[in-house]
């Protein structure tokens, strides 16, 4: 019998479904990464950015707003690439050199054909220049990325440049504070002013060691029960020990300088309140402290904690101390215990964060229980671990305040107003909650006036920033999230805060991705200049004679401010024939060009 009911239509349909078009402005060039960016894999219009630190790369396309990839060189507990110090002899440091030149190919390789999945030999390269990066680390790069990898030219831009250009400035005060050293520098019109740079090594290095040095002391150290019973029967407080250093390996300081701690707003001490915690001179200003579990590390590693936070208590029976100093009598390590005590009551004071329970492994040396351990980390050493940062005073280490002065004071007079109206802040360092309120805070205290002296004082109070005083109103952070204009000029008000929202541990990074989607030029380095200079050295060695610099002539075509004269600025608007009888080639900048 027929139904009556229309057969059943079936929902398969074999047609690929019509999908929405998109606006032009929202096309991904690749499903996988959001951007809006067409040829950033299947083209070979955009540049390779390599961002290179001694411990942490990042790396990406131009035109994009963050890297594709940022990674350590190594294990977070590994050394970093390069280090300021200097080996002991020439043998020590070739072989330093040549460890170098392995680890570096190895990044550069994996740049390539891990992070960014492209062909080295269509993309051009542009290389993030730190100020002070030496000139045969460069050489090494340069020789890896034209030799092995075949790319066909390499840039090298200033970090500083690059940062200043992501906030869309080209006149400013950069101040990055990388791992190993914090630099400022000052730009005027795209060109760095290289002589006036000042530097200091308090960085994020120097911030590691004194947040482990700063544990050692002040913080807990819960060891695992050893059983289920003991867990429950035995109260936490009689379990608790010092800290083992075993456990504050790199990666778990790291962590917790990077989850845990802040910066707090400077603290305004009353001089009853600094008696109490600097009873005397006399007392010596190191802390002792065991020798370190990496039989490679010295002392000198560590850092020493500042006037403030001086960490000067005796360990055990350890003959190492974060500055080698000799050891004092029984009666000064008494007096500095009583010292570190009052230390810390004056923080805990005027601190209200919490400690914070971390779990740790135990360490090796000791028996294994139920579970990890678990270090307590005290409030104050959050808030407080990075004042070592903000205290100055040293000749060779300035706080990040008095390198910005510094530099400030060297620059001409007619364009203090303008840097200091316009101050960046990049590096990883920069990243800690609260370090730039904190670091314009410390740029307002040591510009204003000294405390009134005595009448009978007989020398004058020292007051070396008294010619940067009328600059007060003006001092303002561009990347500052949080600004305070109630008392600044209308030119702070109108700087302050105004950057875009980028990270500033990607600062350079992005103005070199910006730089690269302009097509700006840069100091390129082509392979056919390398070629030509590889072609005349090997000349001259087949020749027999010694070559004249044959070492050196592979390394002048790379840019190196310390080696060649700045560029001359422009010309002043009353000489018309100075400026027709100039090169093209005499006005472009040492970092960026700006003109075609």
């Amino acid at each position: 019998m027929a139904s009556d009911t229309p057969p059943r239509r079936s929902t398969f349909d074999p047609r690929t479904p019509a999908a929405p078009r998109l606006p032009s402005t929202l096309v991904q060039a690749s499903p996988h990464y959001t951007t809006t960016r067409r040829h950033s894999l299947y083209g070979v219009e955009d540049r390779i950015i390599i961002d290179p630190g001694s411990r942490i790369w990042k790396v990406g396309f131009s035109g994009e707003g963050r890297p594709r990839d940022v990674f350590y060189t190594g294990s977070a507990n590994d050394k970093p690439l390069w280090s300021l110090g200097l080996g002991s002899d020439s043998a020590e440091e070739a072989e330093k050199e040549r460890i170098l030149e392995v680890k570096l190919e190895a990044h550069l390789r994996s740049v390539f054909h891990d992070s960014l999945l492209t062909d080295p030999k269509a993309r051009k390269v542009i290389l993030v220049e730190h100020a002070l990066l030496p000139l045969y680390i460069k050489d090494i790069m340069a020789r890896i990325l034209f030799d092995n990898l075949q790319v066909p030219s390499v840039s090298f831009a200033s970090s500083h440049l690059l940062s200043l250009l992501a906030v869309g400035r080209i006149t400013g005060m950069v101040v990055d504070c990388g791992h190993l050293e914090s630099v400022a520098l000052p730009i005027s019109s795209a060109r760095p002013m290289y002589p006036l740079i000042r530097t200091t090594p308090l960085a994020g290095g120097r911030l590691t060691s004194h947040i482990r040095a700063l544990l050692l002391l002040f913080g807990t150290y819960l060891p695992p029960p050893t059983s289920l019973s003991a867990a429950v029967n035995v109260p936490a407080a009689n379990r608790a020990t010092r800290v083992p250093q075993e456990i504050l390996t790199d990666a778990v300081v790291e962590e917790i300088k990077a989850r845990c701690c802040f910066v707090g707003e400077a603290l305004g001490f009353t001089p009853a309140e600094t008696r109490e915690a600097t009873p005397g001179d006399e007392l010596a200003s190191e802390a002792d402290m065991p020798p370190p579990s990496d039989s490679t590390q010295s002392e000198s590693d560590f850092s020493f904690a500042g006037r403030e936070s001086n960490m000067s208590s005796h360990h055990g029976s350890s003959d190492f101390s974060i500055i080698s100093t000799p050891r004092v009598p029984g009666d000064a390590s008494r007096a500095r215990e009583g010292h570190l005590q009052a230390l810390e009551t004056l923080y805990k004071r005027h601190s209200s964060s919490t400690e914070l329970r971390m779990r740790v492994s135990p360490p090796a040396s000791q028996p294994s229980g139920t579970g990890l351990g678990t270090l307590i980390i005290p409030g104050w050493v959050r808030e407080r671990a990075a004042e070592v940062l903000f205290e100055g005073g040293d000749v060779d280490e300035r706080s990040l305040a008095e390198i910005i002065l510094d530099s400030l004071l060297k620059v001409p007079v007619d364009l203090r107003k303008t840097l200091a109206a316009s101050i960046v802040v990049a590096g990883g360092t920069a990243m800690l909650p609260g370090f730039i309120p904190r670091l314009h805070q410390e740029l307002l205290r040591a510009v204003a006036p000294p405390t009134a002296t005595p009448r009978n004082a007989r020398t004058p109070v020292y007051d070396p920033y008294a010619p940067l005083r009328p600059l007060l109103p003006y001092f303002a952070i561009v990347n500052n999230p949080s600004p305070r204009t109630a008392e600044s000029r209308t030119r702070a008000v109108a700087n302050a805060g105004k950057a875009p929202a980028f990270t500033p541990a990607t600062m350079a990074w992005v103005g070199g991705s910006l730089a690269g989607a302009l097509k700006t030029g840069a100091a390129e380095v082509n392979r056919e200049q390398w070629d030509m200079v590889d072609a005349t050295n090997d000349r001259d060695d087949d020749g027999g004679a010694e070559p004249a610099g044959g070492t050196e002539r592979q390394v002048l075509i790379l840019p190196d401010w310390t080696r060649v004269p700045l560029s001359v600025g422009a010309p002043p608007a009353n000489a018309p024939r100075i400026l027709e009888a100039a090169s093209p080639g005499r006005f472009t900048s040492p970092g960026i060009s700006v003109g075609a």
